[in-house]
């Protein structure tokens, strides 16, 4: 009689605590250490940065996507998904249309008020701010809590991790190439990216001296700077849409570059310019191309 009773009042409490645990609350900690909470793992995503779309493409997250910010353009079956305003000014009628779970968004690509008036409009928002190569680690693995594919994503991680470390290998002990990224032509003012980036990661792995190691982040550099410092290898990541001289014939022809060493061996280096400036799984690929432009192999 008495084991009757305590299962009753076990089943009781069971039953009394169940919705409680049932309805508990999914909590992702986001890149700015902001506690995201979501009913589950996100189901109606939209995506306002190529990186942290390719990230997801990358850890088959894709079936969240709703929705695209505009200038997400790869894989080429993005192009499908409905796109949002997301540049200087973002469309947040076109997003609210949506209905999103949540939008994810950069620290360096969206304002704090953009994301302010998102919570304000109910819609939930996941932070991201990848500079190093390191940090892309932690974004591949954050986004891949904030929808349920935490094993997809320690397997791009594994994955990136494996090429950079057979890129590394491959360039030790062949120290002394200096190299200098130019992020933006001199027409629109120089600028390039120092410590405390991947694009400098990247440098290192590769053995690469980056000429501007001491400057923090992307930043502002003059004409005079890049001359003295004379690069053995210039990385450009100007695009070329098919009119006038390529971003590697404009370098060469600069007044005043002629005397760089980088410009009298002709060795200028037009980048793919969305794989190695986007904090995403195919900085690999960008490194795999720099190291056989750089070395021949």
């Amino acid at each position: 009689m008495k084991t009757s009773r305590s299962l009753s009042l076990i089943l009781a409490l069971l039953l009394l605590f169940l919705p409680a645990f049932a309805e508990a609350p999914f909590v992702v900690t986001d890149m700015l250490e902001r506690e995201v909470t979501l009913k589950g793992p996100a189901r109606r995503v939209v995506v306002l940065q190529p990186g942290d779309a390719e990230i997801l493409y990358a850890i088959g997250a894709q079936d969240v996507l709703i929705g695209r910010g505009e200038y997400v353009n790869y894989p080429q079956e993005v192009l499908s998904v409905p796109s949002v305003q997301s540049g200087y000014e973002i469309n947040f009628e076109q997003i609210i249309a949506l209905n999103p779970d949540v939008v994810i968004m950069t620290k360096m690509g969206q304002k704090v008020e953009d994301q302010q008036k998102l919570l304000d409009a109910g819609i939930q928002t996941f932070m991201t701010d990848a500079q190093t190569v390191e940090d892309v680690y932690e974004a591949v693995a954050l986004l891949g809590q904030l929808t349920g594919k935490t094993e997809n994503a320690e397997e791009v991680v594994a994955s990136m991790k494996a090429g950079f470390d057979a890129l590394s290998e491959k360039a030790a002990g062949k120290s002394g190439v200096t190299v200098y990224f130019e992020a933006s032509p001199l027409e629109f003012g120089l600028w390039t990216t120092g410590k405390n980036t991947f694009m400098d990661d990247i440098a290192g792995i590769l053995n690469l001296d980056n000429i501007f190691a001491d400057v923090e982040g992307w930043n502002s550099v003059s004409e005079e700077q890049v001359l003295s410092r004379d690069p053995d290898i210039i990385v450009t990541t100007t695009m070329y849409f098919g009119e006038g001289p390529t971003p590697v014939e404009e370098i060469m022809a600069r007044a005043n570059w002629g005397q760089v060493k980088a410009v009298k061996n002709n060795k200028v280096f037009n980048a793919d310019a969305d794989a190695i400036t986007r904090p995403g799984p195919r900085l690999v690929d960008a490194a795999e191309a720099l190291y056989s432009f750089v070395y021949g192999e």
